[in-house]
């Protein structure tokens, strides 16, 4: 079987791109983002998007991400700009599309520039339901202590869509091994019965913080763009940083700008570039140890 795909980075969070407008979703979606994503076997991503019939008649499109491990994500802020600008280079020529997703409602995006995108990501919350947490309380969850990779956190959990975890740091966000090492724990902590996403935040000025992120479902990542609004959030929550001015939160793959407004809203600006294109041929083939198709 044959797949034209667009390799997509926002931030260089990248993702591989199938036109399913026509087709609808594939039914095996799961097992091809796994077999995609696959870094040194196969084309390699973070994940795959797919961008399907619109759920609602005035939509342009819906957006299924399933991240390199199979599962599906609610959403995701560098993948729906980029969605937007495959629409936009393949004949949906307007500045304002309306991207549907299943799990987290519709995003408005509008062009603001070229490959650059601002997206509505609706209202964020702190509350300990909205993030799948257990025996933290019922939120907001800002500040909690927390026991995991055999060190004390205070951890700020704000959903954007999918749920993230945020802890500010005073020395720089942890790399390499360490991020890999704590991300892991933080992830799989029984307090986060669904899993989580963490993102490490230094904050620079009162408007710009750095971060490194680990993904539910795909680990370490140059960007997250719901990471990055949560850091935002989660900022602004605990007076780091002002309400309604842009904040800028940079990231290993790129910078990122977020505002949070005073109805809890979130605008997040960012790049979306077209990496290359191609076609993959895929055959059955063995997995390589730890790795399940």
């Amino acid at each position: 079987m044959e797949l034209n795909f667009t390799k997509m980075q926002g931030a260089g969070n990248d993702y591989l791109y199938l036109d399913c407008r026509r087709t609808g979703l594939p039914p095996d979606a799961a097992a091809l983002a796994v077999q995609l994503s696959r870094r040194h076997y196969s084309v390699g991503a973070d994940g795959v998007i797919y961008l399907c019939p619109p759920l609602l008649a005035d939509g342009d499109a819906t957006m299924r991400m399933f991240n390199a491990d199979g599962s599906e994500g609610a959403m995701c802020g560098n993948g729906v700009r980029c969605a937007a600008e495959f629409l936009y280079t393949h004949g949906v020529r307007r500045d304002c599309l309306r991207i549907d997703t299943p799990r987290a409602g519709r995003r408005i995006l509008r062009r603001v520039g070229a490959g650059l995108w601002q997206v509505e990501m609706g209202r964020f919350t702190a509350a300990g339901d909205a993030v799948g947490a257990q025996a933290l309380g019922r939120g907001p969850l800002l500040e909690q202590p927390l026991c995991a990779g055999g060190r004390s956190w205070r951890v700020s959990c704000v959903a954007v869509g999918n749920p993230h975890c945020v802890i500010f740091t005073r020395e720089a966000p942890p790399a390499g091994e360490a991020l890999a090492r704590y991300g892991r724990a933080l992830e799989h902590h029984p307090a986060f019965t669904g899993g989580i996403n963490v993102e490490f935040v230094q904050q620079l000025s009162p408007l710009a913080l750095t971060a490194a992120v680990w993904e539910r479902g795909s680990g370490a990542t140059l960007a997250c763009g719901t990471g990055a609004c949560a850091a935002a959030a989660a900022a602004v929550l605990t007076g780091r940083c002002p309400r309604g001015a842009p904040i800028l939160v940079q990231m290993p793959g790129g910078t990122l700008e977020v505002q949070v407004c005073r109805d809890d809203t979130i605008l997040l600006t960012g790049d979306a570039v077209t990496v290359f294109c191609g076609t993959v041929r895929l055959e059955p083939c063995k997995a390589p140890p730890g790795v399940v198709l």
